[in-house]
């Protein structure tokens, strides 16, 4: 057998070879099985470390199965580190949410959202009104990132002060942002699907609609009728918020600035961390007494207070001390420490996906899959499986947007189905499904931001439950199955693949930045 050298005292090893099934499954398997049981023995308490640790060995089962195929450990180290890499801006993104958390509490922010939302908003139709708004807002931005954590976090409130249901209001303000972020130009999803399958981003835009829609009106259908029926009488709560909080309109600045720079295409973390730092500045202008108290150093000057107290918000949240159990309840909350945990869970997630996609141990379970798959719907359900699958073992939604491109883009070729197909069903798939996941990336984000569960607000995000669910039934009955050059996508047998020098390997789409 070839041998390469001895390097940095590892020792020799063989040339790395394709892995066994027996190979693939071992990791896999392990995953599913320390994943449960760190469910069942630590219940909702898994994610705060129990989950970290069941990842970390599964990746290094997941190691020990390169190294034994003849990968050098160094080669599985630096995987590692360019898949933790891949994940960094999303990271950051949930950093600055952390601060942006901290500071609109402190500014009246959130509690001014939570103020007029209960003015103009009815239990009857919240579900439904919250789905829609977070899709058109989405759809604007293209970003449902920035939708659960700016808007999310006041309709969380609002369902909150009303009686509702965090989960359903959760799977609702989900459902909404990731139509807008499955269907907006802007979207980096949109961009990364079409770009690894080589399809051009509009005619996949109007593809997508075709599920799309239909998926959200079903979800608004469903969140209406979960709809509390009967008169909700809010007065006694907007009382008592005027009674301890001093609402205004300016507190609403910060809110505002974050969807102009949005529009404008700004890079999330900067955008988010703009408006925590614009959190920041109201709360400061609006109630600099309170700013003061909150940095309990009555030594300082007032200047120092105010930046000492401001500083305490970004970095470790706010604390409310209104006296109202209910208000205080709902405005401590945020700081970047407050994000730790869920960090520790996106690395060691993405550790794991990197090794496993190093090893090719997700190939390799796919490819006898796809061979013995001979209908177009058959293979389109299993670009659907795929997708889900690689959610589930990579850990990661980006990963999963560039696996099926580059698994899939020949067969889909030889088999006269155009690109466009191939990025739809990847939007349908892969980006709706992610944050279903509770130690994905985006998974992990929504329950940390929205402060529920994955396990609890799941179920309750029927758009993104349907919209695969849609993709492969238009399959079955052969409906709007894009062939080369034909229904929606008019120039793409005569256009050349772009450029994917990018989007290569799913280690190296770091450069989007936008979730």
């Amino acid at each position: 057998m070839a041998q390469i050298p001895r390097e940095k005292g590892i020792g020799p090893r063989a040339i790395s070879r394709p892995p066994s099934l027996v190979d693939a499954l071992v990791p896999c398997l392990a995953l599913v099985v320390f994943l449960s049981l760190s469910f069942v023995l630590f219940g909702s308490g898994a994610s705060s470390g129990p989950n970290q640790i069941a990842l970390l060995f599964c990746g290094i089962v997941a190691a020990g199965v390169a190294y034994k195929n003849g990968s050098r450990w160094d080669d599985i180290r630096q995987a590692v580190v360019d898949g933790i890499a891949a994940g960094l801006p999303a990271i950051l993104i949930l950093l600055a949410v952390g601060a942006l958390i901290g500071t609109w509490a402190m500014s009246g922010t959130i509690i001014s959202m939570i103020y007029y939302g209960l003015k103009l908003l009815s239990p009857v139709y919240f579900y439904a009104t919250t789905c829609l708004v977070c899709a058109v807002v989405a759809f604007s931005i293209g970003s449902s990132w920035t939708v659960a954590g700016t808007l999310g976090i006041g309709l969380m409130g609002i369902a909150a002060n009303m009686g509702l249901s965090p989960a359903v209001t959760a799977g609702a303000i989900i459902s909404g942002a990731y139509f807008g972020d499955k269907a907006s130009p802007l979207s980096d999803t949109v961009n990364l699907a079409t770009a690894t399958a080589g399809s051009d981003i509009y005619s996949h835009i109007r593809e997508s609609l075709w599920t799309s829609v239909p998926a959200l009106l079903l979800s608004s259908i469903a969140f209406a009728l979960l709809g509390q029926a009967g008169e909700f009488d809010a007065t006694r709560a907007l009382a008592m918020i005027d009674s301890k909080v001093d609402v205004s309109l300016w507190s609403f600045l910060p809110l505002v600035l974050v969807f102009l720079l949005s529009i404008a295409r700004l890079p999330p973390f900067v955008t988010i961390f703009a408006g925590a730092i614009a959190g920041a500045i109201v709360a400061v202008l609006h109630d600099p007494e309170g700013v003061a108290t909150f940095a309990a150093a009555p030594d300082l000057p007032l200047g120092l207070a105010l930046l000492k107290g401001a500083w305490a918000a970004l970095a470790n949240g706010f604390i409310s001390s209104t006296g109202e159990k209910s208000i205080d309840l709902v405005l401590s909350r945020g700081g970047m420490s407050s994000m730790m945990n869920t960090v520790w869970l996106i690395i060691t997630a993405l550790a794991f996906g990197a090794v496993v996609e190093h090893a090719g141990l997700l190939k390799r379970l796919i490819d006898p899959i796809v061979a013995r798959t001979k209908s177009t719907a058959g293979l389109i359900a299993t670009v659907v499986g795929t997708s889900v699958v690689s959610n589930v073992v990579t850990s990661d939604q980006y990963i999963s947007i560039a696996l099926p491109g580059k698994l899939f883009g020949r067969t889909f070729a030889d088999r006269g189905l155009a690109r466009v197909m191939l990025s739809r069903v990847v939007g349908d798939s892969a980006t709706v499904t992610s944050p279903l996941i509770p130690w994905n990336s985006c998974g992990a984000y929504m329950a940390a931001t929205l402060g529920i569960s994955t396990a609890a607000y799941a179920a309750f995000c029927f758009f993104n439950i349907v919209n695969p669910l849609l993709t492969i039934i238009f399959a079955l009955l052969n409906w709007r199955i894009v062939r080369t050059g034909g229904l929606g996508a008019p120039d793409e047998s005569r256009n050349p693949a772009p450029n994917l020098k990018h989007t290569s390997a799913p280690d190296e789409v770091a450069f989007v930045s936008k979730r």
